[in-house]
């Protein structure tokens, strides 16, 4: 009975099976649903290389010039004898100069340049661009829900079999806003290359990474619940494997009461007093930068199985997330006002992919008079949610409850779409609903 709760077993099993399908299979595309911090790059990485083993060159495909240049060095340090291609645009500055430093690297604007190499590897907007080359026999598409399905019929000529690896949880990376007039169509260039690809190939084999290594046990079964209710997860770790503790005691202070119920449980709700803001809520923002400020005040250390020792929460450890881009502006202005630098404070499309040890979010919906498509997007607060290591603070005005009863969801149904669940409404309601267990109510 041990070995089907053990992590490391389950997530093995999951990806043999994934690699079987992959270089044995016969389907011309297998699906992987990965949660946050599972290992899917790992998985590329790996799958690449045994692809390349095998004598079958392949091209991989992913979605913006830094996962790309993030793939190219993962595949540098597992195989440094390895010839890679990294296929570029031609702009002055296409790709990280790290990857100069690298001896198996060929880098090219141009296609037939890295004819014959092993691996190569571009976004899907350059790959878009390339003609009159022999088809790959082989193709792995990386953060595949974040790729446009017209993007994937754009390349689909350029590969014979595909690995679609991807997070369905997180945000989609184009507007939804104008794309009414392809809804319920076969192709609808606003909908995910997943799910199109699965409407019209659903014998396709789909697999799941069980296992993410990046959230604790105190916040997978949340997020997991939350966000993933038809592909569940559970965390690598257990409880008492990631403790948090700070070598200053509290001063009984809001932001110290919300850090110290976060380090004991992994989350934490600071309850502002109800009001309609503006959207940089002044008292949010500078409470969002008290908690940050006293976090490295107080010398966080977090102790996990990757450190027994305890190792301080540095700045570069903590990250703020915001729904807009004038809400992170208007918290790294509060954190310099209170002298603090080398915070990561950026909105949800832009943490997608990163991991730190401590997270302090702007709830989406603090201070709002209405509940929008926008605010409700269930990737946005499933980023927001899933980006620590230890724990992750939310800073929130009180009414937000309330306010999701008063603004039900008014979206027309559209014939022929496929229904993106969980509903963003109700995924709020069951963070909400877990924070609550949290609560410090404060007022500044």
């Amino acid at each position: 009975m041990t070995a089907v709760l053990d992590p490391s077993a389950a997530a093995a099993r999951a990806t043999d099976a994934i690699l079987e399908d992959t270089l044995r299979g016969t389907a011309r595309g297998v699906v992987v649903d990965s949660p946050p911090g599972a290992g899917k790059s790992t998985l590329v990485v790996r799958a690449a290389l045994e692809l390349a083993a095998a004598g079958r060159p392949l091209m991989v495909v992913a979605q913006t010039n830094a996962q790309v240049d993030d793939l190219v060095t993962r595949l540098a340090e597992k195989a440094p004898e390895l010839p890679v291609g990294r296929l570029h645009s031609s702009d002055s500055d296409p790709y990280d100069k790290a990857l100069d430093d690298l001896d198996n690297v060929t880098k090219s604007a141009k296609a037939a340049d890295l004819a014959g190499l092993d691996i190569v590897l571009s976004t899907a907007a350059k790959w878009a661009h390339v003609k009159n080359v022999e088809p790959w026999g082989h193709a792995i598409v990386d953060e595949a829900y974040q790729m446009r399905s017209d993007a994937l019929l754009a390349v689909a000529g350029l590969f014979e079999r595909a690995l679609f690896v991807g997070d369905p949880g997180q945000l989609d990376p184009f507007s939804i806003v104008g794309a009414d007039q392809w809804a319920g169509l076969s192709y609808d260039p606003s909908a995910s290359a997943v799910t199109t690809l699965l409407a019209h190939n659903p014998e396709l084999p789909q697999h799941r990474l069980p296992v993410s290594w990046r959230l604790p046990a105190s916040a997978a079964p949340l997020v997991s619940d939350a966000f993933y209710p038809y592909t569940p997860f559970r965390s690598g770790t257990d409880h008492g494997d990631r403790r948090l503790s700070f070598a200053v005691p509290s001063d009984g202070s809001g932001p110290d009461r919300v850090l110290d119920e976060a380090a004991e449980s992994g989350w934490g709700l600071l309850e502002l007093p109800a009001r309609h803001t503006p959207r940089t809520d002044p008292e949010a923002v500078r409470a969002v930068a008290l908690v940050v400020r006293r976090l490295l005040e107080r010398g966080g250390a977090a102790t996990s199985e990757r450190s027994p020792d305890p190792a301080p929460v540095t700045a570069d450890r903590v990250a703020v997330g915001t729904a807009h881009r004038d809400q992170a502006a208007a918290v790294r202005a509060a954190l310099a006002e209170l002298g603090v630098t080398g915070v990561t404070v950026d909105t949800a499309n832009r943490l997608q992919g990163r991991e730190y040890d401590v997270t302090v979010v702007l709830h989406p919906l603090s201070g709002r008079p209405d509940a929008t498509a926008f605010h409700l997007e269930t990737g946005r607060l499933c980023v927001l949610a899933s980006r620590h290591r230890h724990a992750c603070v939310v800073v929130c005005r009180a009414g937000v409850t309330d306010l999701l009863d008063e603004h039900p969801s008014t979206e027309p149904v559209q014939l022929g779409v496929t229904v993106k669940f969980p509903d963003g409404w109700e995924a709020n309601h069951a963070v909400l609903a877990h924070l609550a267990e949290h609560r410090v109510t404060w007022r500044p």
